[in-house]
Protein backbone atom coordinates (compact mmCIF):
# COMPACT_ATOMS: atom_id res chain seq x y z
CA UNK A 1 0.00 0.00 0.00
CA UNK A 2 1.36 3.21 -1.26
CA UNK A 3 1.94 5.90 1.59
CA UNK A 4 -0.16 8.52 -0.09
CA UNK A 5 -3.35 6.34 0.14
CA UNK A 6 -2.29 5.88 3.80
CA UNK A 7 -2.34 9.68 4.01
CA UNK A 8 -5.89 10.22 2.54
CA UNK A 9 -7.43 7.04 4.52
CA UNK A 10 -9.53 8.74 7.50
CA UNK A 11 -8.64 8.23 10.70
CA UNK A 12 -12.39 8.09 12.04
CA UNK A 13 -15.47 7.67 10.03
CA UNK A 14 -19.24 8.69 11.29
CA UNK A 15 -22.00 6.20 10.20
CA UNK A 16 -25.31 7.22 10.42
CA UNK A 17 -28.07 4.27 10.36
CA UNK A 18 -30.96 6.48 12.00
CA UNK A 19 -33.82 3.63 11.95
CA UNK A 20 -31.99 0.35 12.39
CA UNK A 21 -28.91 -0.98 14.64
CA UNK A 22 -26.18 -3.09 13.57
CA UNK A 23 -26.54 -4.95 17.00
CA UNK A 24 -30.02 -6.33 15.80
CA UNK A 25 -31.21 -9.84 14.43
CA UNK A 26 -31.51 -9.44 10.59
CA UNK A 27 -34.46 -11.03 9.47
CA UNK A 28 -37.80 -9.00 11.31
CA UNK A 29 -38.73 -5.58 11.69
CA UNK A 30 -36.24 -2.92 10.32
CA UNK A 31 -33.74 -5.04 10.55
CA UNK A 32 -32.40 -6.43 7.25
CA UNK A 33 -29.22 -6.54 4.65
CA UNK A 34 -28.12 -3.10 5.86
CA UNK A 35 -27.43 -3.82 9.31
CA UNK A 36 -25.39 -6.70 7.82
CA UNK A 37 -23.78 -3.89 5.66
CA UNK A 38 -22.63 -1.91 8.26
CA UNK A 39 -21.57 -4.26 10.69
CA UNK A 40 -19.52 -5.85 8.21
CA UNK A 41 -17.99 -3.50 7.16
CA UNK A 42 -17.48 -0.99 10.18
CA UNK A 43 -15.68 -4.49 12.04
CA UNK A 44 -13.64 -4.25 8.75
CA UNK A 45 -12.59 -0.78 8.80
CA UNK A 46 -11.36 -0.99 12.00
CA UNK A 47 -9.04 -3.90 11.94
CA UNK A 48 -7.45 -1.74 8.99
CA UNK A 49 -7.25 1.14 11.23
CA UNK A 50 -10.20 3.54 10.16
CA UNK A 51 -12.32 4.14 13.76
CA UNK A 52 -15.81 3.49 13.03
CA UNK A 53 -18.45 5.71 15.52
CA UNK A 54 -22.02 4.33 14.25
CA UNK A 55 -24.82 6.79 15.19
CA UNK A 56 -28.13 4.70 15.89
CA UNK A 57 -31.54 5.41 17.92
CA UNK A 58 -32.35 4.34 20.58
CA UNK A 59 -35.38 2.01 21.03
CA UNK A 60 -35.47 0.61 24.49
CA UNK A 61 -34.65 2.63 27.91
CA UNK A 62 -32.52 -0.90 28.50
CA UNK A 63 -29.83 0.21 26.29
CA UNK A 64 -25.98 1.68 26.57
CA UNK A 65 -26.05 4.84 25.54
CA UNK A 66 -22.69 3.44 23.86
CA UNK A 67 -21.95 -0.07 23.41
CA UNK A 68 -18.85 -1.79 21.61
CA UNK A 69 -19.58 -3.69 18.47
CA UNK A 70 -15.87 -4.70 17.82
CA UNK A 71 -12.70 -3.12 18.51
CA UNK A 72 -12.82 -0.04 17.35
CA UNK A 73 -15.93 0.11 16.09
CA UNK A 74 -18.66 2.06 18.77
CA UNK A 75 -22.51 2.09 18.77
CA UNK A 76 -24.12 5.42 19.82
CA UNK A 77 -27.98 5.12 20.76
CA UNK A 78 -29.32 8.78 20.27
CA UNK A 79 -32.65 9.54 22.57
CA UNK A 80 -34.88 10.63 19.59
CA UNK A 81 -39.26 10.21 20.14
CA UNK A 82 -40.10 7.50 22.71
CA UNK A 83 -38.34 4.04 22.45
CA UNK A 84 -41.08 1.93 21.11
CA UNK A 85 -44.45 2.29 19.07
CA UNK A 86 -42.63 4.35 16.80
CA UNK A 87 -42.16 2.29 12.77
CA UNK A 88 -39.70 3.62 9.80
CA UNK A 89 -42.84 5.99 8.93
CA UNK A 90 -43.20 8.00 11.65
CA UNK A 91 -39.43 8.83 11.51
CA UNK A 92 -39.06 12.06 9.85
CA UNK A 93 -40.75 13.71 12.94
CA UNK A 94 -37.74 12.57 14.55
CA UNK A 95 -34.95 13.61 12.34
CA UNK A 96 -34.33 17.12 14.41
CA UNK A 97 -34.44 15.15 17.98
CA UNK A 98 -31.84 12.51 16.40
CA UNK A 99 -29.91 14.97 14.52
CA UNK A 100 -29.42 17.56 17.52
CA UNK A 101 -27.89 13.99 19.32
CA UNK A 102 -25.28 13.69 17.23
CA UNK A 103 -24.00 17.65 16.89
CA UNK A 104 -23.82 17.19 20.58
CA UNK A 105 -21.28 14.12 20.55
CA UNK A 106 -19.47 15.86 17.69
CA UNK A 107 -19.38 19.06 20.22
CA UNK A 108 -17.80 17.73 22.95
CA UNK A 109 -14.36 16.86 20.91
CA UNK A 110 -12.12 18.93 19.26
CA UNK A 111 -12.93 20.25 15.48
CA UNK A 112 -11.93 17.63 12.74
CA UNK A 113 -13.29 14.67 15.13
CA UNK A 114 -14.64 13.12 12.43
CA UNK A 115 -12.80 12.98 8.95
CA UNK A 116 -16.19 11.95 6.99
CA UNK A 117 -19.48 10.87 7.29
CA UNK A 118 -21.09 7.94 5.43
CA UNK A 119 -25.20 7.55 5.81
CA UNK A 120 -27.40 4.83 5.02
CA UNK A 121 -30.94 4.86 4.26
CA UNK A 122 -32.47 8.51 3.40
CA UNK A 123 -33.74 8.71 6.89
CA UNK A 124 -29.74 8.67 8.10
CA UNK A 125 -28.99 11.00 4.65
CA UNK A 126 -30.99 13.72 5.98
CA UNK A 127 -29.21 13.66 9.16
CA UNK A 128 -26.08 13.48 7.46
CA UNK A 129 -26.45 16.36 5.24
CA UNK A 130 -26.46 18.46 8.33
CA UNK A 131 -23.43 17.12 9.94
CA UNK A 132 -21.60 17.60 6.39
CA UNK A 133 -22.89 21.36 7.03
CA UNK A 134 -21.88 21.94 10.60
CA UNK A 135 -18.58 19.70 10.44
CA UNK A 136 -17.11 20.58 7.05
CA UNK A 137 -16.24 17.04 5.84
CA UNK A 138 -17.26 15.35 3.32
CA UNK A 139 -20.91 12.88 2.83
CA UNK A 140 -20.87 9.57 1.89
CA UNK A 141 -24.53 8.15 1.30
CA UNK A 142 -25.68 4.65 0.42
CA UNK A 143 -29.47 4.68 -0.39
CA UNK A 144 -29.84 0.88 0.11
CA UNK A 145 -32.75 1.09 -1.17
CA UNK A 146 -34.91 3.62 -3.43
CA UNK A 147 -38.60 4.72 -3.06
CA UNK A 148 -39.17 5.57 -6.74
CA UNK A 149 -37.66 2.25 -7.88
CA UNK A 150 -39.66 0.15 -5.46
CA UNK A 151 -43.08 1.87 -6.28
CA UNK A 152 -42.17 1.04 -10.27
CA UNK A 153 -42.76 -2.46 -8.99
CA UNK A 154 -44.53 -2.99 -5.72
CA UNK A 155 -46.13 -6.40 -4.52
CA UNK A 156 -49.63 -7.23 -4.39
CA UNK A 157 -50.77 -5.70 -1.30
CA UNK A 158 -48.17 -4.09 -0.36
CA UNK A 159 -48.37 -0.19 -0.14
CA UNK A 160 -45.96 2.94 -2.00
CA UNK A 161 -43.43 4.75 -0.64
CA UNK A 162 -45.09 8.09 0.55
CA UNK A 163 -43.94 11.39 -1.18
CA UNK A 164 -41.98 12.71 1.96
CA UNK A 165 -39.73 9.74 1.31
CA UNK A 166 -39.21 10.65 -2.33
CA UNK A 167 -38.90 14.13 -1.47
CA UNK A 168 -36.50 13.55 1.10
CA UNK A 169 -34.28 11.29 -1.15
CA UNK A 170 -34.10 13.46 -4.04
CA UNK A 171 -32.57 15.96 -1.39
CA UNK A 172 -30.07 13.31 -0.21
CA UNK A 173 -28.84 12.58 -3.81
CA UNK A 174 -27.84 16.75 -4.69
CA UNK A 175 -26.43 16.94 -1.76
CA UNK A 176 -24.52 14.25 -1.21
CA UNK A 177 -20.71 14.62 -1.95
CA UNK A 178 -20.22 10.87 -3.24
CA UNK A 179 -23.41 8.43 -3.85
CA UNK A 180 -22.06 4.39 -3.28
CA UNK A 181 -24.19 1.97 -5.40
CA UNK A 182 -24.30 -1.58 -4.66
CA UNK A 183 -24.83 -2.33 -8.84
CA UNK A 184 -24.40 -0.81 -11.84
CA UNK A 185 -28.19 -1.13 -12.12
CA UNK A 186 -28.28 0.77 -9.14
CA UNK A 187 -26.16 3.76 -10.40
CA UNK A 188 -28.02 3.80 -13.51
CA UNK A 189 -31.82 4.43 -11.10
CA UNK A 190 -29.60 6.84 -9.33
CA UNK A 191 -28.96 8.95 -12.41
CA UNK A 192 -31.78 8.72 -14.60
CA UNK A 193 -34.49 8.39 -11.64
CA UNK A 194 -32.78 10.84 -9.51
CA UNK A 195 -30.61 13.13 -11.64
CA UNK A 196 -27.34 12.16 -9.77
CA UNK A 197 -24.50 12.85 -11.66
CA UNK A 198 -22.46 10.34 -12.88
CA UNK A 199 -19.26 11.27 -11.80
CA UNK A 200 -20.38 11.16 -8.21
CA UNK A 201 -21.68 7.66 -8.42
CA UNK A 202 -19.47 4.46 -7.01
CA UNK A 203 -20.10 1.13 -7.53
CA UNK A 204 -18.93 -0.97 -4.74
CA UNK A 205 -20.56 -4.36 -4.92
CA UNK A 206 -21.59 -6.06 -0.91
CA UNK A 207 -19.78 -9.17 0.36
CA UNK A 208 -20.14 -11.83 2.20
CA UNK A 209 -18.40 -13.52 5.16
CA UNK A 210 -16.50 -16.50 3.10
CA UNK A 211 -15.03 -18.03 6.51
CA UNK A 212 -18.62 -18.45 8.36
CA UNK A 213 -20.67 -19.13 4.95
CA UNK A 214 -19.05 -22.42 3.92
CA UNK A 215 -19.98 -25.49 1.90
CA UNK A 216 -20.53 -28.26 5.41
CA UNK A 217 -22.19 -31.45 5.62
CA UNK A 218 -25.91 -31.17 4.38
CA UNK A 219 -26.79 -34.52 6.73
CA UNK A 220 -25.96 -32.90 9.67
CA UNK A 221 -27.28 -29.45 9.04
CA UNK A 222 -30.66 -31.34 8.26
CA UNK A 223 -30.19 -33.59 11.72
CA UNK A 224 -29.76 -30.18 13.53
CA UNK A 225 -33.11 -28.75 12.06
CA UNK A 226 -34.94 -32.35 12.77
CA UNK A 227 -35.27 -32.60 8.98
CA UNK A 228 -35.32 -35.94 7.45
CA UNK A 229 -32.14 -36.77 5.49
CA UNK A 230 -33.46 -37.37 2.05
CA UNK A 231 -36.18 -34.93 2.25
CA UNK A 232 -36.58 -31.94 -0.67
CA UNK A 233 -35.74 -29.03 1.05
CA UNK A 234 -36.64 -24.90 -0.09
CA UNK A 235 -35.54 -22.12 1.85
CA UNK A 236 -36.79 -18.68 1.92
CA UNK A 237 -34.84 -16.80 4.49
CA UNK A 238 -35.65 -12.81 4.87
CA UNK A 239 -38.11 -10.25 6.43
CA UNK A 240 -41.58 -11.53 6.13
CA UNK A 241 -43.23 -8.89 3.60
CA UNK A 242 -44.48 -8.71 0.48
CA UNK A 243 -42.00 -7.05 -0.68
CA UNK A 244 -39.75 -10.09 -0.15
CA UNK A 245 -42.33 -12.30 -2.32
CA UNK A 246 -42.33 -15.11 0.82
CA UNK A 247 -46.04 -15.86 -0.88
CA UNK A 248 -44.33 -16.23 -4.14
CA UNK A 249 -42.54 -19.31 -2.80
CA UNK A 250 -45.70 -20.93 -1.05
CA UNK A 251 -47.81 -20.54 -4.04
CA UNK A 252 -45.11 -22.15 -6.53
CA UNK A 253 -44.99 -25.08 -4.19
CA UNK A 254 -48.52 -25.30 -4.28
CA UNK A 255 -48.28 -25.88 -7.97
CA UNK A 256 -45.49 -28.22 -7.90
CA UNK A 257 -47.12 -30.05 -5.84
CA UNK A 258 -50.57 -29.84 -7.71
CA UNK A 259 -48.81 -31.02 -10.85
CA UNK A 260 -46.44 -33.63 -9.31
CA UNK A 261 -47.51 -34.94 -6.65
CA UNK A 262 -44.96 -38.21 -6.17
CA UNK A 263 -43.10 -35.14 -4.94
CA UNK A 264 -45.27 -34.13 -1.95
CA UNK A 265 -43.84 -36.88 0.04
CA UNK A 266 -40.68 -36.07 1.09
CA UNK A 267 -40.73 -32.14 0.00
CA UNK A 268 -39.95 -29.58 3.01
CA UNK A 269 -40.36 -26.01 2.78
CA UNK A 270 -38.54 -23.68 5.33
CA UNK A 271 -39.74 -19.73 5.82
CA UNK A 272 -37.28 -18.81 7.98
CA UNK A 273 -38.09 -14.92 8.92
CA UNK A 274 -39.92 -12.43 11.29
CA UNK A 275 -43.09 -10.11 10.22
CA UNK A 276 -41.57 -6.72 8.58
CA UNK A 277 -42.99 -3.52 7.18
CA UNK A 278 -46.43 -3.76 5.97
CA UNK A 279 -45.99 -7.41 6.89
CA UNK A 280 -46.40 -6.43 11.02
CA UNK A 281 -50.39 -5.66 10.03
CA UNK A 282 -50.95 -9.35 9.11
CA UNK A 283 -48.31 -11.62 10.92
CA UNK A 284 -50.03 -14.60 10.11
CA UNK A 285 -51.01 -14.06 6.81
CA UNK A 286 -48.16 -16.57 5.50
CA UNK A 287 -49.29 -19.21 7.78
CA UNK A 288 -52.72 -18.73 6.69
CA UNK A 289 -51.81 -19.14 3.20
CA UNK A 290 -50.67 -22.35 3.61
CA UNK A 291 -53.27 -23.55 4.98
CA UNK A 292 -55.43 -21.89 2.03
CA UNK A 293 -53.16 -23.38 -0.45
CA UNK A 294 -53.28 -26.84 1.95
CA UNK A 295 -49.76 -26.90 1.86
CA UNK A 296 -49.37 -26.58 5.68
CA UNK A 297 -48.01 -30.15 5.92
CA UNK A 298 -44.70 -29.65 3.88
CA UNK A 299 -44.46 -25.97 5.21
CA UNK A 300 -42.17 -24.84 8.55
CA UNK A 301 -42.17 -21.60 9.75
CA UNK A 302 -39.00 -20.49 11.72
CA UNK A 303 -37.95 -17.82 13.81
CA UNK A 304 -34.67 -15.38 12.26
CA UNK A 305 -31.63 -17.76 12.74
CA UNK A 306 -28.51 -16.47 14.19
CA UNK A 307 -25.08 -17.77 13.64
CA UNK A 308 -24.96 -21.47 13.08
CA UNK A 309 -28.32 -22.08 13.11
CA UNK A 310 -28.52 -19.60 9.74
CA UNK A 311 -25.83 -21.38 8.21
CA UNK A 312 -27.33 -25.14 9.10
CA UNK A 313 -30.52 -23.69 7.21
CA UNK A 314 -28.33 -23.10 4.07
CA UNK A 315 -26.54 -26.14 4.29
CA UNK A 316 -29.61 -28.10 5.09
CA UNK A 317 -31.72 -26.52 1.89
CA UNK A 318 -31.46 -27.90 -2.13
CA UNK A 319 -32.14 -24.69 -2.90
CA UNK A 320 -32.94 -21.24 -1.39
CA UNK A 321 -35.54 -18.80 -3.34
CA UNK A 322 -34.87 -15.16 -3.04
CA UNK A 323 -38.70 -14.00 -5.09
CA UNK A 324 -38.33 -10.40 -3.84
CA UNK A 325 -39.92 -7.84 -6.17
CA UNK A 326 -37.05 -4.90 -5.52
CA UNK A 327 -33.82 -5.98 -4.13
CA UNK A 328 -30.96 -3.90 -3.96
CA UNK A 329 -28.10 -6.53 -4.04
CA UNK A 330 -29.41 -9.79 -2.51
CA UNK A 331 -26.96 -10.98 0.59
CA UNK A 332 -29.15 -13.73 1.07
CA UNK A 333 -28.40 -14.89 -2.20
CA UNK A 334 -24.94 -14.26 -1.67
CA UNK A 335 -25.02 -16.57 1.86
CA UNK A 336 -26.46 -19.42 0.49
CA UNK A 337 -24.20 -19.81 -2.84
CA UNK A 338 -21.23 -19.72 -0.01
CA UNK A 339 -22.53 -22.12 1.78
CA UNK A 340 -22.59 -24.70 -1.89
CA UNK A 341 -26.92 -23.91 -2.07
CA UNK A 342 -27.92 -23.39 -5.03
CA UNK A 343 -30.46 -20.25 -5.44
CA UNK A 344 -33.73 -19.35 -7.05
CA UNK A 345 -34.17 -15.72 -7.61
CA UNK A 346 -36.29 -12.95 -9.17
CA UNK A 347 -34.28 -10.87 -11.76
CA UNK A 348 -34.92 -7.94 -10.17
CA UNK A 349 -32.27 -5.18 -8.94
CA UNK A 350 -29.36 -6.57 -7.81
CA UNK A 351 -30.35 -10.11 -7.98
CA UNK A 352 -28.42 -10.81 -11.53
CA UNK A 353 -25.38 -9.82 -10.17
CA UNK A 354 -25.51 -11.83 -6.79
CA UNK A 355 -26.72 -15.27 -8.88
CA UNK A 356 -24.90 -16.55 -11.78
CA UNK A 357 -28.04 -17.68 -14.17
CA UNK A 358 -27.02 -21.37 -14.93
CA UNK A 359 -23.90 -21.03 -13.32
CA UNK A 360 -24.91 -21.01 -9.64
CA UNK A 361 -28.39 -20.95 -9.73
CA UNK A 362 -31.88 -19.63 -11.66
CA UNK A 363 -33.30 -16.05 -12.33
CA UNK A 364 -36.89 -15.82 -12.57
CA UNK A 365 -38.59 -13.19 -14.74
CA UNK A 366 -41.57 -11.83 -12.92
CA UNK A 367 -43.50 -13.44 -9.94
CA UNK A 368 -45.67 -15.82 -11.71
CA UNK A 369 -46.01 -18.98 -9.29
CA UNK A 370 -46.93 -21.00 -12.24
CA UNK A 371 -43.62 -19.60 -13.69
CA UNK A 372 -41.62 -20.35 -10.42
CA UNK A 373 -43.12 -24.42 -10.65
CA UNK A 374 -41.94 -24.48 -13.82
CA UNK A 375 -38.03 -23.46 -12.71
CA UNK A 376 -38.73 -25.70 -8.91
CA UNK A 377 -39.70 -28.65 -10.64
CA UNK A 378 -36.69 -28.36 -13.54
CA UNK A 379 -34.28 -28.71 -10.52
CA UNK A 380 -35.70 -30.72 -7.91
CA UNK A 381 -36.46 -33.69 -11.01
CA UNK A 382 -33.39 -33.46 -12.16
CA UNK A 383 -30.55 -33.71 -9.01
CA UNK A 384 -27.68 -33.60 -11.56
CA UNK A 385 -28.28 -30.51 -12.31
CA UNK A 386 -28.74 -29.24 -8.85
CA UNK A 387 -25.59 -30.57 -7.63
CA UNK A 388 -23.51 -28.98 -10.89
CA UNK A 389 -25.03 -25.52 -9.50
CA UNK A 390 -24.22 -26.05 -5.82
CA UNK A 391 -20.63 -26.79 -6.97
CA UNK A 392 -20.52 -23.91 -8.80
CA UNK A 393 -22.18 -21.78 -6.50
CA UNK A 394 -19.18 -21.31 -3.64
CA UNK A 395 -16.48 -19.97 -6.53
CA UNK A 396 -19.08 -17.34 -7.87
CA UNK A 397 -19.82 -15.94 -4.00
CA UNK A 398 -15.95 -16.46 -3.74
CA UNK A 399 -15.45 -13.16 -5.80
CA UNK A 400 -17.48 -11.12 -3.27
CA UNK A 401 -16.02 -10.97 0.26
CA UNK A 402 -16.49 -7.89 2.56
CA UNK A 403 -13.00 -7.36 2.80
CA UNK A 404 -12.92 -6.11 -1.24
CA UNK A 405 -16.20 -3.94 -0.02
CA UNK A 406 -13.98 -2.40 2.86
CA UNK A 407 -11.47 -1.85 0.64
CA UNK A 408 -13.24 -0.47 -1.88
CA UNK A 409 -15.21 1.60 0.96
CA UNK A 410 -11.87 3.19 2.17
CA UNK A 411 -10.74 3.81 -1.52
CA UNK A 412 -13.76 5.78 -2.04
CA UNK A 413 -13.62 7.80 0.79
CA UNK A 414 -10.07 8.86 0.37
CA UNK A 415 -10.99 10.18 -2.61
CA UNK A 416 -14.03 11.59 -1.94
CA UNK A 417 -11.88 13.65 1.12
CA UNK A 418 -9.63 14.37 -1.51
CA UNK A 419 -12.29 16.44 -3.78
CA UNK A 420 -14.14 17.54 -1.09
CA UNK A 421 -14.28 21.46 -1.56
CA UNK A 422 -17.42 22.58 0.29
CA UNK A 423 -15.35 22.91 3.64
CA UNK A 424 -15.23 25.74 5.68
CA UNK A 425 -12.69 24.06 8.28
CA UNK A 426 -9.28 21.69 6.69
CA UNK A 427 -9.44 18.77 6.04
CA UNK A 428 -8.71 16.75 10.03
CA UNK A 429 -5.70 14.64 10.35
CA UNK A 430 -4.21 11.97 8.15
CA UNK A 431 -3.21 8.40 9.23
CA UNK A 432 -0.06 7.71 10.31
Amino acid sequence: MTSSRLQTRPRRVAVFSLHTSPLEQPGTGDAGGMNVYIAQTATRMARMGTEVEIFTRATSSEVPPVAELAPGVTVRHIVAGPFEGLDKNDLPAQLCAFGAGALRVEARHQPGHYDIVHSHYWLSGQVGWLARERWGVPLVHTAHTLAKVKNASLAEGDEPEPRVRVVGEEQVVADADRLVANTGAEARELVSRYDADAEDVTVVPPGVDLERFTPGDAGAARERLGIEPDARVLAFVGRVQPLKGPDVLLRSVAELLARHPELRDGTRVLLVGGPSGSGTERPEAMRRLAESLGITDVVRFLPPQRGGELTAVYRAADLVAVPSYNESFGLVALEAQACGTPVVAAAVGGLPYAVADGVSGRLVEGHDPVDWADVLASLLRRPEVLARLGEEAPTHAARFSWERTTESLLETYARTRRDFRGTSLPLSGVSA
